[in-house]
């Protein structure tokens, strides 16, 4: 299973999206950073945002315990990243 998320980068200090790293870490034994942002345009209640966005991308096993970690970081996240929404996503994937 694939889980990530995205991030408006641009007023993240870097110490908080080290501790989302490290929380990412913490829990798992790895896991890729996009380097490279790309753009989001999106619409909440009438206004439209444009943010650029950052991703970390997490390859896990389908578990109740890993979906609840994630539910729990997104609410974290969340307040972290002082963010309305943080697009999360889960999909199953085949390992060769």
């Amino acid at each position: 299973m694939i889980h990530h998320s995205t991030c408006d980068t641009a007023l993240v200090p870097n110490e908080v999206l080290n501790q989302t790293k490290d929380d990412l870490l913490d829990r798992f034994d790895g896991l890729t950073a996009a380097p490279q942002t790309v753009l989001g345009i999106w619409k909440h209640e009438g206004q439209r945002y444009e943010d650029e966005l950052g991703r970390f991308v997490v390859d896990v096993d389908d578990t109740e315990e890993n979906q609840f970690f994630f539910a729990n970081l997104k609410a974290t996240l969340l307040e972290r990243f002082q963010q309305i929404e943080i697009y999360m996503v889960s999909f199953p994937i085949e390992r060769i």
